[in-house]
């Protein structure tokens, strides 16, 4: 019986070491073991990041502004910036909230604050570009402009981790790192860029994203809320419903969009590699670049070279055109640009 009393003292002094050294660590680990903040906690403070106030609508303004300009200028760590001061993010997690708990006064003021907010991003976007006037569709602009079902999946996570981090104090230092993952209000300065410049293709490739991200939040914001326990599977079901369909509408042109992409890099990659190392003319001549765009059922095809003059003739152009065409098996729209390499050479002084 002694020895038994033993063991049992020895099991319980192990499982409270256990627990300390699981505990310890600054509390680096009490996340594991922590509860969700009570509801009423969590609908306080999506009712104030959802208040239509002036310091939002400031703050939202200058963030539409910087982003603009960082489009404009090609410059990601200025558009990455007005990632980090837009507080976009608050009503749209509030959405989700109040669609999970049935809130209909929350989804009217967030719902409100969110449109009026996107407004105000797009035409403080519109009027910086009016004023600036520059013409030229940087990467920045450009990449904003082509969603694919890989910015849905972003957004999804991004929304999960919106509204896990609004529900658990301990991580909501992780909220701005949220907005940057997402990137809502980019789209938006796409979008009055688009506006600017009369541009039909650039403003709804650009509002196809923000409704993608918009969605995306939405509909796994909603998951975690339920998951966490804030509201019923009965009452957040047509929000969930609707949410759903959306995604769905969403997703096939996204999806055609994701394979165009596929595509059009898996031929981007076949056609460097012919080029570099089968093409004759690039044995015997320095290829400096190889651009390349789908035209149809063809492709154009537009190679730089460094080569001495004459070196390079129309000749050389028809037969590597005929080359290409067999290789890939389409009609290829060959140029070449021939930059003139000259050499001097100075022998050292005996």
């Amino acid at each position: 019986m002694t020895q038994r009393h033993q063991y049992l003292k020895l099991l319980a002094r192990l499982r409270r070491q256990k627990r300390k050294l699981w505990l310890s660590n600054s509390g680096d680990w009490q996340w594991l073991t922590s509860k969700p903040a009570p509801m009423a906690s969590v609908s306080r403070l999506l009712w104030r990041e959802s208040v239509p106030s002036l310091s939002f609508f400031v703050m939202l303004t200058l963030s539409g502004i910087i982003s603009s300009l960082g489009l404009l200028a090609g410059s990601t760590a200025t558009v990455i910036g007005a990632m980090i001061i837009a507080p976009l993010m608050g009503p749209i997690i509030g959405i989700a909230y109040a669609i999970a708990v049935s809130n209909r006064r929350l989804m009217k003021r967030a719902g409100l604050t969110l449109l009026w907010g996107t407004l105000a991003t797009v035409f403080s976007s519109a009027l910086i570009a009016s004023l600036i006037g520059l013409q030229v569709l940087t990467d920045e602009i450009l990449l904003r402009t082509e969603p694919t079902l890989i910015d849905l999946m972003v957004a999804m996570a991004a929304g999960a981790a919106g509204a896990f981090a609004k529900s658990r104090k301990h991580v909501a230092d992780a909220f701005p790192g949220v907005a940057i993952a997402v990137a809502l209000v980019p789209p938006l300065g796409v979008m009055g860029i688009g506006l600017a410049r009369f541009d039909q293709e650039i403003f709804l490739g650009s509002t196809l994203l923000f409704v993608t991200n918009l969605t995306g939040i939405i509909f796994s914001g909603i998951l975690v809320f339920l998951w966490q326990r804030y509201g019923t599977l009965e009452r957040a079901q047509g929000g969930i419903v609707l949410s759903a369909l959306t995604m769905v509408l969403i997703a096939i042109p996204l999806g055609f969009s994701l394979n165009n992409l596929l595509v059009q890099a898996n031929s981007r990659e076949r056609v460097n590699r012919i080029v570099r190392n089968e093409l004759p003319l690039s044995q015997r001549a320095d290829l400096q670049a190889v651009d390349l765009q789908q035209d149809g059922g063809g492709v154009k095809i537009t190679l730089d070279f460094a080569a001495p003059a004459s070196a390079i003739t129309a000749d050389d152009a028809w037969q590597s055109q005929i080359f290409l065409e067999d290789r890939l098996s389409q009609p290829v729209d060959l140029t070449l640009r021939i930059t003139p390499v000259e050499e001097f050479s100075v022998p050292a002084n005996p």
